[in-house]
């Protein structure tokens, strides 16, 4: 029985979620499955993915062959990468020790990366809603400016209290 790590669908249309699970490549892409590996939520920004590496490994030691776009979520997530240095450990290239400390560099590098990520879009977002309030200000301030009474009139009625004669070449 060839086993494939695949993607199912669920959610609802236009708003997808799936779930990352290794299956019978014979079985229907949202039917039986032989174990749920993990969750995938493209909809957030960047997408959620809840993974059981240690699961992922095991299935992809056992010869299951991911889909392309599985085969990118493990990546992201590390199993792959992982799946990768055991096979060292059992050529006696590396000893465990040396395999975890990678992965665990590895992991400690990838989450910077994904909070560098999540923090240049919060600066991204913080930057809109600034320029966006600037520019309600300009209209707010050119609609006051719209409504305030002409000066030139509030010059005429003070020169009238005072009983002067506004000077040649001012209007009245």
């Amino acid at each position: 029985m060839p086993v494939k790590i695949r993607l199912q669908r669920h959610g609802k249309k236009g708003k997808p979620f799936y779930w990352i699970v290794a299956a019978d490549g014979r079985a229907k892409r949202d039917g039986k499955y032989l174990e749920k590996l993990g969750t995938y939520n493209p909809n957030t920004n960047p997408a959620t993915i809840d993974l059981n590496v240690d699961g992922a490994v095991q299935w992809l030691q056992n010869g299951a062959q991911p889909t392309h776009t599985a085969r990118g979520i493990l990546s992201y997530k590390g199993a792959m990468y992982k799946n990768h240095l055991l096979g060292g450990i059992r050529k006696g290239a590396l000893t465990q020790e040396q395999a975890d400390e990678k992965f665990n560099t590895w992991i400690a590098e990838k989450e910077g990366q994904v909070e560098g990520k999540v923090g240049s879009l919060a600066q991204a977002e913080a930057d809109a809603k600034a320029k966006a309030l600037e520019a309600e200000k300009a209209v707010n301030d050119a609609r006051i400016v719209a409504n305030t009474p002409v000066v030139e009139e509030v010059v005429a009625d003070v020169v009238e209290d005072a009983g002067e004669t506004p000077a040649a070449g001012e209007e009245e």
